[in-house]
């Protein structure tokens, strides 16, 4: 009886988890017009130790990458979002990065933390901030490849442990699951024409889900981004080594 009744909660939590997942990436694909896809995910039970479900033993994203259908496929089309999540609820939304959609910058999860804490002492505005166990990413308004190579050139050093997710890039988003762990709104994602903190519509939006009214997040540019976690970096008291790996 009690492995029946396991069972049934599993069930239960399995269709809650691919309701919130469907819902966010209707909301990221329909309302805010970023393409999405369904990542990899974990592996079956029975395979676990491989940790992502392309069963490669050396993964380095493990779940939280594109694999059937590829990054090409990404799509703000919301049959096929709704198609998609039907058949894998319980699958990671992964955004493919850069022409209209947002680009991210991520760091290291400790260092991400520590990051955020020196921009909001320096009065810097972020956008949505996602986490996941071990990196965390600002998002950023997109740009091309081109001029974030200009960026990097004008810098005299930038944190190694940076990586950018522009044009070609994907980043999974919240409220996925992968092999690390969770992935959640480190700092969510704030309508430009936000309604009042208090109302459903912003407390399920910034959960990851509702489509309701929801205007597309504000996003800060990579420029302002890059200058502040290198200012960041280098006023740091051990000379920037918080940010560099």
């Amino acid at each position: 009886m009690r492995e029946i009744l396991g069972r049934r909660r599993r069930l239960r939590l399995r269709r809650k988890e691919g309701a919130a997942r469907l819902e966010a990436a209707l909301t990221f694909a329909t309302a805010w017009q970023w393409p999405v896809l369904p990542g990899a995910g974990t592996a079956p039970a029975a395979l676990r130790d491989l940790g992502c479900a392309c069963r490669d033993p050396d993964c380095a994203v493990p779940g939280a990458h594109p694999f059937d259908p590829v990054l090409l496929a990404a799509t703000t089309d919301e049959r096929m979002v709704r198609w998609w999540w039907t058949d894998r609820p319980t699958a990671p939304v992964i955004l493919a990065t850069g022409g209209r959609a947002p680009c991210a910058v991520s760091l290291p999860a400790l260092a991400g933390a520590r990051a955020l804490v020196a921009l909001d002492r320096m009065g810097m505005r972020l956008g949505p901030v996602v986490a996941t166990p071990t990196r965390w990413s600002l998002l950023v308004a997109p740009y091309t490849l081109e001029r974030l190579g200009e960026l990097l050139y004008s810098k005299d050093w930038v944190p190694s442990s940076l990586r950018f997710h522009g044009e070609g890039g994907y980043l999974v988003l919240p409220p996925s699951e992968i092999g690390t762990g969770q992935v959640r709104w480190e700092r969510p994602p704030v309508p430009l024409a936000a309604p009042a903190p208090s109302t459903p519509v912003l407390r399920r939006i910034t959960k990851g889900g509702g489509r309701a009214g929801a205007a597309a997040p504000w996003l800060p540019d990579v420029e302002a981004v890059l200058d502040a976690l290198v200012e960041a970096s280098t006023s740091a008291p051990d000379g920037g080594s918080r940010l560099a790996y």
